[in-house]
């Protein structure tokens, strides 16, 4: 599959946004895709683009903080005439390119200055024919506005205009949610995907020695190399080496190079700056996205004195993270002073190395991967399904006299929500019973009164709060083996009894454990809590039953949940089926289980939505559609239920 891809970007202060684009558009271009990269800030110097076509606009730039004012290339504000030029090639290129994915850069998290130019480009993308997947790429934290309002308005520009939005971080260090307000609307578009390393290869071994002292692109960090070279005279006794990079002017930069001490070599950055930071004893920068790549690249110790001017907040955050995971201090911007630095460099230069943490820096190569996933999801759905494999199968359990029967379980709810509304007229579009799995402590009022208006609909206690308390080098599980029996038990009929406050005689009492775990010691208890089913995940290789207690799993999750979070390939849902089809016919140990169908409806994007209406609507024009609950767990649950509503 090769694509025409289309990146814009237009970086205001510092190059990170550009450079981070470029790692992109390279990764693209390696896999055989056609990328063209368009930059709308200053001309900057990249790696070797390689193959990929670049486009420089009329350019823009701001200084320092104030993204309000644009400049132009001599530096005065821009006028109207300067900003059309720039939407006209901008245009010009996507007429040019047809491009099958467009990806905007920051856009419409931020840029607002430059709304009018992407909404030019969003505008004629949606009319394009056909039209192209629209990605949004973001860094891992983001500044939002103040106004709640145009915190929405990016909501419903995301929702109205793009597929997905590339998220290049890992939750495990900073969730985007930790900078910018979270909405369940857009969370079925996110994507993490690993930070974005413009250096990709690992850092080289290198004998550690030594200060290195950075601070990206732009003059924002020249207070920190004044105040690293008068704390460098403190220091004598190590090799110190200080980059600076081009963004600083050429009067600052031989001002910071004349003032140096012996110890001191004070140059501009480097293509090598890794292979030099990999052989230092101690790094010392502000907390910039590149930055922190390559920290977590090699390894070494660092003082992070991150930027704050003008209330700036993103690499304070990133700072305090890193530190928390024990791979840096913090030195405060409004805290630096020589003395300050000194003292936080002797102290960096005495702590121990901490391991590296696990967090994805494979961004860009993650990036390429989700995008093709997303335009072969994309294009499934409009391609015929071929079910036959199922089929076949069926017609076999028919044949044989082997009844096969369906559920429906879907997981996480908690209030009444747009897709919950869609979930619930899907099954009742085609009469299909389902089982919500709902967290008891989030419960909200709204649910209690949706779920009255669905009649086919029934609730299942999915945990207590959906927490994981398993180690962080083992599977998730909220009832695992991590924490004592008495403990886990107790929560289990707290959650019971929180259900059953909050839903009434909506809520069936069958315990479904978060992300499908359960410690085997619990469940022999479960029917004394007042549960009379279990749910879990996967095929059975053999069925242990507890008096009292009904255990029916799931088996299908149309999720791709480790990869891209949208639909796996619909011809592995199929085979899923037609297996769990044939293990009945031959007769395995879970012969009279019910097939059961996962969702999980707050992630589902539209390929997953209609992979879900595809599959209910083929079973039910062969006469099948999904059990009732209290059909589905038998007489003991049916008649829990009726006692609940006397």
């Amino acid at each position: 599959m090769s694509l025409r891809v289309l990146i814009a970007v237009t970086h205001l202060l510092g190059a990170g946004h550009l450079t981070r684009a470029a790692a992109l558009a390279r990764a693209f271009a390696r896999k055989g895709h056609e990328t063209t990269l368009v930059s709308g800030g200053s001309p900057a110097r990249l790696a070797d683009l390689e193959t990929v076509t670049f486009v420089q606009l009329p350019p823009v730039r701001t200084v320092r903080t104030n993204f309000k004012t644009l400049l132009g290339e001599d530096l005065e504000p821009v006028d109207a005439a300067y900003l059309e030029r720039r939407r006209t090639h901008l245009l010009d290129t996507l007429k040019t390119v047809r491009p099958d994915i467009l990806i905007t850069e920051l856009f419409p998290f931020g840029r607002r200055v430059l709304a009018d130019e992407f909404s030019a480009l969003l505008d004629a993308a949606r009319g394009s024919n056909p039209r192209p997947l629209v990605l949004c790429s973001i860094r891992d934290i983001l500044v939002p506005s103040s106004k709640a309002s145009r915190i929405a308005e990016t909501h419903e520009r995301v929702l109205r205009d793009y597929d997905a939005v590339l998220v290049h971080g890992d939750p495990a260090l900073v969730p985007l949610e930790a900078s910018w307000p979270s909405d369940e609307r857009i969370a079925p578009l996110v994507r993490y995907t690993g930070y974005v390393d413009e250096n990709e290869g690992p850092a080289p071994a290198s004998r550690r020695h030594g200060i290195v002292v950075s601070g990206g692109s732009s003059a924002a960090s020249l207070p920190l190399y004044r105040a690293a070279i008068a704390a460098s005279r403190e220091i004598a006794d190590r090799p110190w080496r200080i980059l600076i990079g081009r963004g600083v002017a050429e009067p600052d930069f031989l001002g910071v190079w004349e003032s140096a001490p012996p110890h001191v070599v004070v140059e501009r950055a480097r293509p090598d700056f890794r292979a030099l930071l990999a052989g230092a004893e101690l790094s010392v920068s502000q907390a910039g996205y590149n930055t922190t790549v390559d920290l977590l690249r090699s390894g070494v110790r660092s003082v992070l004195v991150p930027f704050e001017v003008d209330h700036e907040t993103e690499q304070r955050l990133r700072a305090e993270r890193l530190t928390a995971l024990g791979l840096a201090d913090i030195l405060p911007e409004a805290d630096l002073s020589p003395q300050n630095l000194a003292d936080a460099i002797r102290h960096g230069l005495t702590r121990a190395p901490s391991p590296s943490p696990s967090l994805s820096i494979d961004g860009a190569r993650r990036s390429v991967a989700v995008a093709e996933s997303l335009v072969r999801s994309r294009s499934a759905l409009h391609r015929a399904i071929d079910w036959s494999p199922l089929d076949r199968a069926l017609d076999r359990a028919k044949d044989g006299g082997c009844p096969i029967r369906f559920w429906w379980r879907d997981d996480d709810a908690v209030a009444e929500t747009p897709q919950l509304d869609r979930l619930l007229g899907l099954a009742r579009r085609y009469e299909a019973g389902i089982g919500l799995a709902v967290i008891p402590e989030g419960i909200e009022a709204s649910l209690s009164a949706r779920l009255a208006e669905e009649p086919n609909a029934v609730a299942l206690v999915h945990g207590w709060r959906h927490a994981n308390h398993a180690p962080s080098d083992d599977k998730k599980a909220e009832f695992g083996a991590h924490r004592p029996l008495d403990l886990v038990a107790a929560e289990a009929e707290q959650a019971l009894h929180r259900a059953r406050e909050r839903l009434g005689s909506r809520l069936l009492p069958i315990f479904v454990p978060p992300w499908n775990r359960i410690s085997p010691e619990l469940v022999p208890h479960l029917p004394r809590l007042g549960f009379r089913g279990l749910s879990t995940f996967t095929d059975r290789k053999a069925v242990h039953p507890v008096m009292g207690l009904v255990q029916i799993n799931t088996h299908v999750d149309p999720i791709d949940w480790h990869g891209t979070r949208s639909l796996i390939d619909p011809a592995s849902i199929v085979a899923s089926l037609a297996r769990a089809t044939e293990r009945r016919v031959a007769g395995h140990a879970d012969r009279d289980e019910p097939i059961g169908f996962l969702t999980h409806h707050l992630v589902h994007d539209d390929v997953i939505w209609s992979l879900c209406e595809r599959l209910i609507a083929h079973l039910a024009a062969r006469g099948i559609r999904f059990l009732c609950l209290d059909e589905c767990f038998g007489m003991e649950t049916r008649s829990h239920l009726r006692s609940n509503e006397i």
